[in-house]
C-alpha cells in the first residue's frame, strides 16, 4: 500500500441490536468516512453517541448490520471469523483505556503475546519485545508484573503490545481516560512519535474535544451519524508546548544558577 492510500474505508455503517424483536434499535444511522495511509485521525463524541459500536466495528470486533468496510483492502463483510481474528492480530494494534495487560505476567511477556500468536519464534520475539519496551521508556520495568506498575506504565507496555506485529492501524479508545493530565501527555507523546517519526495511521476515540485538537482531523459523532469533519490543531499545540517547555528549563536553570551564587557567597 503507497502512502496516503485508504486504509480504512466506512460506507452507509450501520448497527443494530436485538434485530427482530419489540427491543430492536439502531446504534449507528449510516456512517460514513475514511482514513488514509498514515493519517491520525481522532473520533469524538460524548457517552451514547456510538462511537464505542464504531470503535468496534472498526476494529473487527463487532460485523455492521450493513453497509460496506474495508480494512487496509479486506472486505470485513466477506471475511470468515478465523480471518478476522489473524486480521486483528496481524493489522490492529489496540490500546485500550484499562489497559487489558495479562495479570501475574511481566512486561516483556504481555508484549510478546501477540508475536506468539502471530507464530514468531522465542528469540525473535523476545528481541523485538525489548526494542518496543524501549522506545516507550519502560527498559527499567520490562520483568515486572501489571500490579507492580503505575496507570501510566501500563498504557506504555499496552503501547508497546500493540506494536508488537507492526500493525498497520493502531486503535486507541481512551488512551489518556484513566490518568492524569502529566502522565496523559507522556502518553500522546508517544502517539505522536510513532506518527510522525514512523508514520503510523492512528485512530484515537474519545469523548474529549481537548484531546482530539491534537489530531491530523476529528470527526465527530453524536447520536450514531456523523456530524462534521474538522482540522485539529496539532502544530498550534505543540509550539505551545515547546514554547513552555522552553520557559520550564529556564526556570530552573536560572533557580540552579541562583543556589550556585547563594553557595559562593
Amino acid at each position: 500500500m503507497a502512502a496516503g492510500d485508504i486504509m480504512l474505508d466506512l460506507r452507509d455503517i450501520r448497527k443494530s441490536f436485538f434485530i427482530g424483536t419489540p427491543n430492536e434499535f439502531e446504534v449507528l444511522h449510516g456512517v460514513n468516512f475514511t482514513v488514509r495511509e498514515g493519517e491520525f485521525v481522532s473520533i469524538v463524541g460524548q457517552s451514547g453517541s456510538g462511537k464505542s459500536t464504531l470503535m468496534n466495528i472498526i476494529g473487527a470486533l463487532d460485523r455492521p448490520t450493513s453497509g460496506e468496510y474495508t480494512l487496509d483492502g479486506v472486505d470485513i463483510e466477506k471475511a470468515k471469523d478465523h480471518e478476522l481474528s489473524i486480521l486483528r492480530n496481524k493489522k490492529i494494534g489496540f490500546v485500550f483505556q484499562t489497559y487489558n495487560l495479562i495479570a501475574r505476567t511481566n512486561a516483556i511477556k504481555n508484549v510478546e503475546l501477540p508475536m506468539m500468536y502471530a507464530g514468531m519464534g522465542r528469540a525473535e520475539r523476545n528481541e523485538r519485545a525489548k526494542m518496543l519496551l524501549d522506545q516507550v521508556g519502560m527498559t527499567h520495568r520490562m520483568i515486572h508484573n501489571p500490579d507492580e506498575l503505575s496507570g501510566g506504565q501500563k498504557q506504555r507496555v499496552a503501547i508497546a503490545r500493540a506494536m508488537a506485529n507492526d500493525p498497520a492501524i493502531i486503535l486507541a479508545d481512551e488512551p489518556t481516560g484513566a490518568l492524569d493530565s502529566a502522565t496523559g501527555r507522556l502518553i500522546m507523546d508517544i502517539f505522536h512519535k510513532l506518527h510522525e517519526e514512523q508514520g503510523k495511521t492512528i485512530v484515537l476515540i474519545t469523548h474529549s474535544p481537548e484531546l482530539s485538537q491534537e489530531t491530523e482531523r476529528i470527526i465527530t459523532l453524536r447520536d450514531g451519524d456523523i456530524k462534521g469533519e474538522a482540522a485539529g490543531q496539532w502544530p498550534k499545540i505543540k509550539a505551545e508546548l515547546e514554547k513552555a517547555q522552553m520557559e520550564s528549563a529556564k526556570m530552573k536553570e536560572a533557580a540552579v544558577q541562583a543556589k550556585e551564587d547563594e553557595l559562593a557567597c
